[in-house]
């Protein structure tokens, strides 16, 4: 069972830290260490103010006692003057007394100015660090930013980015219904043209009306087809197409026969019009 917790535990604790990577600013992560580190200069001059303040307060006090033992040993040199030995002896006495505070203070002086001259040195070096640090953070900000851009364009150009996937997508949507749209066009007017479907604004043609087009189309077809072959026969060289044969490719024997046949039939003769030997004269 332990380890099964134990387990759990590493599980839990590594999705939280990938979590917790992906919702990491590096530049948001530097500025809060640059400002704890001012936070920390900030208490060490304070505990630099404080002591000072402490030492000065020591020496004032000092001074004020050596003012006292001072004005104690005139005070017994006036009561020698005047025969008072035991006011003489008194104020030597209390001198004593303060020449003793006076020791005691000036130990506990020596004692705050070496605190005061090592705070100052951390003071110094933290400084130096914090000047460091704040250098460093800005170098790192710079390329972190501009890595981060040169990884989004990266993005853009290659359309890996999350904002030009969807672009594309949008783009690739509406080609799709264009095409079918247009497929829908083309394959509604091929329906029309074949009049699988009706036309109810009555302009397109019935079969009918498309049947004789058609056909007309077919006639001029070979009416511009016949003329071709005659323009492409006026433009051979004479006597290509035989002594006895025209620019229309009809001997002219043939042609009066074709005459004579018209002449000879009857209503009441057979449909089978007369051959052009049997009508034709002797050459």
């Amino acid at each position: 069972m332990p380890g099964v917790i134990k387990r759990i535990s590493a599980i839990v604790q590594s999705k939280a830290n990938k979590a917790l990577d992906k919702v990491e600013n590096p530049v948001d992560m530097l500025d809060m260490s640059y400002e704890q580190q001012l936070q920390n200069l900030q208490k060490v001059r304070r505990a630099l103010a404080d002591v000072a303040t402490a030492r000065k307060r020591l020496e004032l006090q000092a001074q004020q006692l050596q003012q006292q033992a001072d004005k104690l040993q005139q005070q017994a040199r006036q009561a020698l003057a005047q025969n008072r030995e035991d006011l003489a002896r008194e104020a030597l006495t209390r001198r004593g007394t303060i020449a003793e505070q006076l020791q005691s203070l000036g130990q506990q002086h020596q004692q705050v100015e070496q605190q005061q001259q090592q705070l100052e040195l951390t003071a110094q070096k933290l400084q130096a660090q914090v000047d460091a640090f704040r250098t460093r953070k800005e170098t790192l900000k710079a390329t972190y930013t501009a890595s981060k851009a040169q990884a989004s364009i990266g993005e853009a150009v290659s359309g890996i980015s999350e904002s030009m996937t969807d672009a594309g997508m949008t783009l690739q949507r509406a080609q799709d219904k264009i095409a079918e749209m247009q497929a829908r066009a083309g394959a509604i007017d091929e329906l029309l043209d074949t009049g699988a479907l009706p036309d109810l604004t009555g302009t397109a043609d019935d079969d009918i009306t498309r049947e004789l087009n058609a056909t007309a189309t077919a006639n001029q077809v070979d009416t511009e087809l016949a003329a071709m072959k005659a323009e492409l026969a006026a433009g051979q060289p004479a006597g290509s197409l035989g002594p006895a044969q025209d620019a229309a490719g009809q001997a002219p024997n043939d042609q009066a026969a074709t005459d004579q046949a018209g002449t000879a039939a009857t209503p009441g003769d057979s449909a089978e019009p007369a051959s052009a030997t049997d009508g034709a004269g002797p050459a």
